[in-house]
């Protein structure tokens, strides 16, 4: 349902609400390596986030990108909308073009309640909340 791309930039935004501040920013090779992405590749992806303010950076010597209070109350679905758009999320599962409420693939009815959820889930958790789930163990992100 997550594109890599998706999965990558929220591993990322996760590192960077646990790793930074305004006053401690983090490079994109300090990012790359603990979330084992790519530094160009996770370098495109922060720069998209960035122009939606979804994170915050600063292009000067001991520059870098980093989380304020305001990006941290962004949700996890602002992050996947950014990188892939909504549609990903909310196409058929078969990829058939024209299928809908109307005119529903053979899977449709059977997920639609459960992407409605997901979607809902996503629109509802926070960076923030997300960060915090890793910092009390409720969740893992390997950093």
């Amino acid at each position: 349902m997550l594109s890599k791309s998706s999965k990558y930039a929220i591993k990322a935004v996760t590192f960077l609400a646990l790793n930074s501040s305004k006053e401690k920013k983090v490079m994109v090779k300090d990012i790359a390596e603990p979330i084992n992405v790519p530094q160009a590749y996770i370098a495109k992806l922060l720069q998209d986030l960035v122009r939606f303010n979804i994170v915050s950076s600063v292009r000067v010597p001991k520059g870098g990108f980093y989380l304020d209070d305001k990006n941290k109350e962004q949700s996890v679905f602002s992050i996947i909308n950014v990188i892939d758009g909504e549609k990903k999320l909310s196409t058929c599962m078969l990829s058939l073009g024209s299928c809908n409420e109307t005119k529903p693939c053979p899977l449709h009815n059977i997920l639609s309640a459960s992407r409605d959820e997901i979607l809902k889930n996503l629109k509802d958790k926070t960076i923030k909340e997300l960060s915090l789930d890793v910092k009390s163990g409720n969740s893992f992100l390997p950093l």
